[in-house]
C-alpha cells in the first residue's frame, strides 16, 4: 500500500472520529445520559470480569469491590431512567441504541466469582446431578475443563490442555502420543461418562436444543444468517470443504492420537525456533509490521499457567472506548491464555487471540454499539492474520527459517478442517439431540479426516466450547470460509500482508473493524467482499494441496 493512500486512509479516520462525536452531540440530553450510565456499566463489567479472573488486583485504580459498586449503582440508574424516555422523539438509530441497551442489560450474567482452583473439582462432580438445569449444568461442565483440562498428567509432570495438543503434534513417538491421548481420558469421561442417553453433555444438548426450539439464542442460525444463508445451505459448505480435505490427503487411515502429527511433521523444524519465551514477542513483532502496535493500544497478556485460571484462550476488553471531552479515549483489552510450551501451534493461538486485540482497539462507535459484531465474524477475522504464520515468507521473515507451503498449510489445516467437523457435529447435534455424539462424530471424523473409527472414545469432547457454549463451534468451522473469503479481498485491497504491510491495519480498521455494532454485520460483509459470501475461497486454497506422498 502506497504512503499516499495511508495518508489518506489516517484523515479518512480523523475525520470519522470528528463526525461521530458532532452527532453525539445531537443527541437528545436524556439518551445522551443514559448512554453515559450505559458506558460506565459497560466499563464496570469489564473491570470487575478482569479481576475475576486475575491476576490484576486493580483496574484504574479501583479493585474489584469498587468496579462492582459502580456496576451495580449504573444498572440501577439504567433501570430508572430507560422507562422515562421519550421514544417517539427519538430517531430510528436511537431506538435500536437504546433496544440494544435494554437487551444487554436483561441478558447480563451475574459478575463471575473470582478465580478459585479448590472449587473446580467440586463444581464439575454437580455434573452428574440429572436434575440440572441448563446453565448450571453447563457451568459444571465449564469447570471440568478447569478441573481435568488444566491438570493432565503425562510422563511424570502435570501439563494443560493447549499443551497437551501441541505435544500431540510434535512427539515422534507414536506410543508417546498413544499415553498421552489416553491421560486425556478423564476429561472425556467427566464431559460425556459412559455415552448413554442421560449422560452430561446429551443432557446438555437436550436442553440446549429445547431451548432453541422455544425461541432461545440459536448460535448456528445467527451464523447463516451473518453469511446469508440458510443452515441447509451451511452444511452443504461444510461437508464440500471437509470433502475437498479428504480428496487432498488419501492413504491410511490414522489413529486419532496420530492425526496431528502427521500433518505437523512437515514444521518441526520450526517449533524449536518458537521457545515459550518469545511467543508474545513475536506475534507483537507482526502486527507492528502490519501496522498496531499492541503495545501503544493497551494490550495486556496474561499467559501464565496458574491454578483456577480459564481453561481456554481468549481476549476481552478491560475497558471500552468512548468520547470524553478530551476526545476519544481508546479501549484496552486483554489476552489470556495457558501458555506452557512453545510451538508453531501455540503461537498460532496467541497471534489469533491478539487479531481480537486490534479488532477491539479499532471500533469507533457510540456506547450502545460498542461491541465488536457477529460472532462468526469475529472468530473469522482473528484469523485472517493468524493463518499466515503458516505461509513460508512469513516464517522465514520473523523465524529466520520456513518449510515448503505445502508443508505449512498441510499443518494449518489439519487443524482447520477440525473445526470445520466441529462445526458440522454441533449443527447435526443440536439438530437431532437424542443422536449418540460418539456415533456421529466417529462417522464424520473417519469419512472426511481418514480416522480410524473409536466409536468408544468421547475425544471430541476436546474443544470447552462444546460445553461452555453449545453451537458455538460453527463461529470455528463456518468462520474458515469467512477467514479465507477476507484474507483474499484483503490482498486485493492492502497488497500482500504475509509478513507484513504497514498499511493493513489503518485499511482494515476504516472498512471493517471500526462499526463496531453500528452496521448488521451481514451488511458489513456484503458491502466490503462487494458480494455475498463465498467459500470458493478456501476451497481454492485447499485443492493446492498436493495428495500426500507426491
Amino acid at each position: 500500500m502506497s504512503r499516499g493512500w495511508c495518508g489518506l486512509l489516517a484523515a479518512a479516520m480523523a475525520a470519522l472520529n470528528a463526525s461521530v462525536a458532532a452527532v453525539a452531540a445531537d443527541r437528545p440530553a436524556p439518551l445522551t445520559a443514559i448512554e453515559a450510565l450505559y458506558a460506565d456499566w459497560l466499563d464496570a463489567t469489564y473491570a470487575s470480569s478482569t479481576l475475576a479472573a486475575g491476576p490484576a488486583t486493580t483496574v484504574g485504580g479501583r479493585d474489584r469491590g469498587a468496579w462492582q459498586s459502580v456496576l451495580s449503582t449504573r444498572a440501577t440508574a439504567l433501570r430508572a431512567e430507560l422507562p422515562t424516555l421519550d421514544r417517539a422523539t427519538l430517531s430510528a438509530e436511537d431506538r435500536r441504541a437504546v433496544a440494544v441497551i435494554e437487551r444487554t442489560l436483561a441478558d447480563a450474567p451475574v459478575a463471575p466469582a473470582a478465580a478459585d482452583g479448590d472449587q473446580s473439582a467440586r463444581r464439575c462432580a454437580t455434573a452428574a446431578d440429572a436434575h440440572l438445569e441448563r446453565t448450571p449444568l453447563s457451568q459444571a461442565l465449564y469447570a471440568c475443563f478447569e478441573e481435568f483440562g488444566n491438570h493432565i498428567e503425562f510422563e511424570g509432570r502435570r501439563i494443560v490442555r493447549s499443551t497437551a495438543l501441541e505435544l500431540l503434534q510434535e512427539l515422534d513417538n507414536g506410543e508417546r502420543r498413544r499415553a498421552l491421548f489416553a491421560a486425556l481420558e478423564p476429561l472425556f469421561r467427566h464431559i460425556n461418562a459412559d455415552d448413554q442417553s442421560a449422560s452430561p453433555y446429551r443432557r446438555l444438548l437436550q436442553l440446549t436444543a429445547a431451548d432453541g426450539a422455544a425461541g432461545g439464542a440459536q448460535p448456528i442460525a445467527a451464523a447463516a444468517r451473518t453469511v446469508g444463508a440458510s443452515t441447509s445451505e451451511v452444511e452443504s459448505w461444510l461437508v464440500a470443504v471437509l470433502d475437498s480435505w479428504r480428496r487432498a490427503n488419501p492413504g491410511p487411515a490414522l489413529e486419532p492420537w496420530d492425526y496431528w502429527q502427521h500433518y505437523a511433521h512437515g514444521v518441526h523444524a520450526l517449533d524449536a525456533l518458537i521457545p515459550v519465551a518469545q511467543i508474545e514477542a513475536l506475534s507483537a513483532r507482526y502486527y507492528l509490521e502490519l501496522g498496531a502496535n499492541l503495545r501503544s493500544l493497551g494490550v495486556r497478556h496474561d499467559l501464565a499457567v496458574r491454578a483456577g485460571k480459564a481453561p481456554l484462550a481468549y481476549a476481552d476488553f478491560v475497558r471500552i472506548g468512548r468520547y470524553s471531552g478530551h476526545g476519544w479515549r481508546p479501549a484496552i483489552s486483554r489476552v489470556s491464555a495457558n501458555v506452557e510450551h512453545g510451538g508453531l501451534f501455540v503461537l498460532n493461538e496467541i497471534v489469533h487471540e491478539d487479531g481480537h486485540a486490534i479488532h477491539m482497539a479499532a471500533v469507533r462507535t457510540r456506547p450502545a454499539f460498542f461491541a465488536l459484531g457477529d460472532d462468526l465474524f469475529v472468530e473469522a477475522f482473528a484469523d485472517v492474520a493468524a493463518w499466515n504464520v503458516a505461509e513460508p515468507a512469513w516464517q522465514q521473515c520473523y523465524l529466520g527459517s520456513s518449510v515448503p507451503a505445502d508443508a505449512g498449510f498441510r499443518a494449518l489445516f489439519g487443524n482447520v478442517m477440525l473445526d470445520v467437523a466441529w462445526g458440522l457435529f454441533e449443527m447435526r447435534m443440536l439438530r437431532a439431540p437424542e443422536s449418540d455424539p460418539n456415533a456421529l462424530w466417529t462417522e464424520i471424523t473417519s469419512r472426511y479426516l481418514n480416522i480410524v473409527p473409536h466409536p468408544e472414545l468421547s475425544w471430541w469432547a476436546l474443544r470447552v466450547q462444546l460445553v461452555d457454549l453449545p453451537g458455538y463451534m460453527i463461529n470455528y468451522g463456518l468462520g474458515a470460509i469467512v477467514t479465507a473469503d477476507l484474507r483474499a479481498r484483503l490482498r486485493e485491497r492492502a497488497g500482500p500482508f504475509e509478513a507484513g504491510n504497514r498499511g493493513w491495519y489503518q485499511l482494515t480498521s476504516a472498512q471493517l473493524l471500526r462499526f463496531g455494532a453500528s452496521i448488521e454485520t451481514p451488511e458489513l460483509l456484503r458491502t466490503f467482499l462487494g458480494r455475498p459470501v463465498s467459500s470458493a475461497a478456501l476451497l481454492q486454497e485447499l485443492s493446492r494441496l498436493a495428495p500426500a506422498g507426491n
